[in-house]
């Protein structure tokens, strides 16, 4: 019901009747800086801020004629009003109404965002407490490297997600401007004043300077920090559907009851959620070069960004909103198996404990290059029992890898046994994860 509630909020946000309530938002707050700057009388301005309405059907039907959005509304305000609508829009043009509301959709929207953002890193940071000492196996090219734990594949989740949330407040800070500067941004028909009283009514900071338009770069910041963002997502969910491989079987999404994974094949449990978000991700993430694309337009403006901006800044917000949702609530529901995570950790007759055994020899005084040869040609025994269907371990529960080694001439000479079993105890390689996890958590 949350996720729903989050989807519906955004969407009202981006709704025809939010865009004109933004629009006469900033209308009054235009009106009411003239008022304060004297031009428009009190009991003018009152019964504007009393009365001020429009009628969308009403917008529609002027617009057929007109072909111009901003005058259609402004007709249908006037329309609401008596001799004082000569005072609404007085010294504006169209982008000085249209951006500055813009940004206050932007800013609420953005809003929304950034607690969707703190929501998802809460998730992320409760499963990576619950599993910081849960071992798995690390893997590099899709191969096994050295055991890891699953807290800390989750806890490089949460610091990204937190750099893009110190993005996103960025990405604020740059957006949240107006501009009532005229149809040139050369303020010959209205003060600076009137510029700053209107943005401080709103919440907004005037523009330093602008022509016909708040300039594009702002808006390209803000799609790109989306990008980003929907970048690091997309790297959880895929992460998320590589758990869930049959062959891997790790983690999986959480499987209601009465689901059902596919039309022909009733064991399927598919990660459809994460694959899903994939999909999402990719679509924030395109609308990231038609933004920059924006920023090139003629001269003080043409109107080439506008049909782009229809699309991206609705869609960008409205799909990330449900994405970060969906994304948090996997995240909470999903299931994992620590002793698959185990098992796989296994598997590879213990291969993964190599680099350990490889930076003991040095300290022997034997060189790197000959602790290497030592090393790998047992590794490379493994390997090929493993591929004749070997087992991963004897019935004493020993590592392939660590009986080669025991039985190596070379390494027998410079090791003993139990200086060799050593080598292969899980606890060297988690014995820094609470200092890493402070670092992350507690900075």
């Amino acid at each position: 019901m949350v996720e729903r509630y989050a989807r519906e909020e955004m969407k009202n946000l981006w709704s025809i009747e939010a865009k004109y309530n933004a629009w006469l938002k900033v209308e009054i707050a235009v009106a009411k800086a003239w008022c304060k700057l004297g031009l428009i009388p009190e009991e003018d301005f009152a019964k504007i801020e009393a009365n001020a309405k429009f009628d969308i059907e009403r917008i529609d039907e002027i617009e057929k004629e007109t072909k111009h959005d901003v005058i259609a509304f402004l007709t249908s305000v006037s329309e609401s009003l008596g001799e004082e609508s000569r005072f609404v829009h007085y010294g504006m043009t169209s982008s000085d109404c249209i951006d500055t509301a813009v940004a206050l959709q932007i800013r609420d929207s953005l809003e929304i965002v950034i607690e969707d953002v703190k929501n998802l890193n809460v998730a992320i940071k409760k499963r990576a407490i619950e599993h910081k000492d849960t071992l798995m196996v690390g893997r590099s090219h899709g191969i096994h490297g050295e055991p890891i734990t699953f807290g800390l594949v989750l806890a490089i989740w949460y610091e990204e997600i937190d750099r893009h949330l110190k993005n996103l407040e960025q990405a604020m800070e740059f957006i949240s401007v107006g501009k009532i500067s005229g149809a040139m941004g050369n303020f010959a028909h209205a003060p600076l004043e009137l510029e700053e009283l209107t943005c401080e009514e709103l919440g907004l900071k005037p523009d330093p300077i602008s022509n016909q338009i708040v300039q594009r770069d702002r808006y390209a910041h803000l799609v790109n920090a989306l990008a980003l963002l929907a970048s690091s997502c997309e790297k959880i969910a895929v992460a998320i559907r590589h758990y869930q491989r049959t062959e891997v079987y790790e983690c999986e999404e959480f499987f209601s009851k009465g689901q059902k994974g596919s039309s022909a094949m009733p064991h399927k449990r598919n990660p459809v959620l994460t694959e899903n978000i994939t999909g999402l991700c990719r679509m924030i993430r395109s609308y990231a070069t038609p933004a920059m694309e924006n920023v090139a337009l003629w001269h003080e403006r043409d109107i080439s960004h506008s049909s782009v901006e229809r699309f991206i800044l609705p869609d960008g917000f409205i799909t990330t909103d449900f994405m970060l949702n969906r994304l948090k609530g996997v995240i909470e529901k999903l299931v994992v198996y620590p002793e698959n995570m185990k098992k796989n950790l296994n598997i590879t007759g213990g291969l993964v404990f190599s680099q350990r055994v490889l930076l003991e020899l040095p300290l022997l005084g034997i060189s790197r290059e000959e602790s290497y040869k030592i090393v790998q040609r047992n590794a490379m025994k493994v390997w090929e029992d493993l591929g004749h269907g070997k087992s991963a371990l004897n019935e004493k529960g020993e590592s392939l890898y660590l009986q080669h080694l025991l039985n190596d001439s070379d390494l027998k000479k410079r090791l003993t046994q139990e200086q060799i079993r050593e080598c292969f105890e899980f606890s060297y390689y988690t014995r820094n994860v609470d200092k890493i996890f402070d670092r992350v958590f507690n900075k």
